[in-house]
């Protein structure tokens, strides 16, 4: 399932990220750079660490959750600086309520990822919950991968700017998808599936289908229009 996660994010950026930097014809703030390398790298780590418990290496999986934590605290901070620039670009752009209404997307996300990374440090203890937590953390950001190639083959053609919120509920769905695949999993070889997945998967579907909504609320557009005018 690590694996899967890491060939999901590498090839979902490979259309918008990858093949464009690679031909020199991407051009983006430093912010967005880290940002992106600092998320590959979170899956790269996900499988080495995967790697390790599953080979009984315990002792030295345990040793380098200390740069686990490092690395999404890192990952929280420059997702939330990243969703701001991608705001400032929009405003640059003319298009200020949509660039406000779609930050929705990347700060829930990134939320959630930390809510989810930090419960299961709390349950390094509790190997099965632990595991399933860090699963669910992984998948819960492979929406924006997924995404990519949503928008490479069926977006429609015009300007360019942030995309209206409701299409990034299907990247989301499909990203389930490898929840349900470890939840087939955990029926035939445990007789029942864990309720880290059942619940974890419904509260992030819920975060996703819920951003729609949220997003086109006065109480959003102060919220986040506000951290767009300190960042001007």
């Amino acid at each position: 399932m690590a694996l899967a996660c890491a060939a999901t994010a590498f090839l979902g950026f490979a259309p918008t990220y990858w093949m464009p930097l690679v031909h020199r014809t991407f051009s983006a703030s430093p912010v967005i750079h880290f940002h992106g390398l600092l998320f590959f790298t979170w899956t790269l780590y996900f499988v080495l660490q995967t790697w390790l418990a599953a080979s009984g290496r315990v002792v030295n999986h345990r040793a380098l959750g200390i740069a686990g934590v490092s690395l999404a605290t890192a990952m929280t901070i420059f997702g939330f600086l990243a969703s701001v620039t991608s705001m400032k670009h929009a405003a640059a752009l003319g298009q200020t309520d949509a660039g406000i209404a779609f930050s929705i997307v990347p700060m829930s996300g990134i939320a959630f990822f930390a809510i989810v990374f930090v419960l299961a440090i709390m349950n390094t203890r509790r190997p099965e919950i632990h595991k399933r937590l860090m699963l669910l953390a992984a998948v819960s950001i492979l929406d924006a991968a997924i995404a990519r190639w949503f928008l490479t083959f069926l977006a429609p053609p015009g300007p360019p700017g942030p995309p209206p919120v409701p299409v990034t509920i299907a990247p989301a769905v499909v990203a389930s998808l490898l929840l349900v695949v470890a939840m087939v999993r955990d029926w035939r070889t445990e007789g029942r599936v864990h309720p880290v997945y059942i619940y974890g998967t419904l509260a992030m579907l819920a975060v996703k289908f819920l951003n729609w909504p949220t997003s086109e609320t006065a109480a959003w557009h102060s919220f986040a229009g506000g951290i767009l005018a300190l960042a001007q």
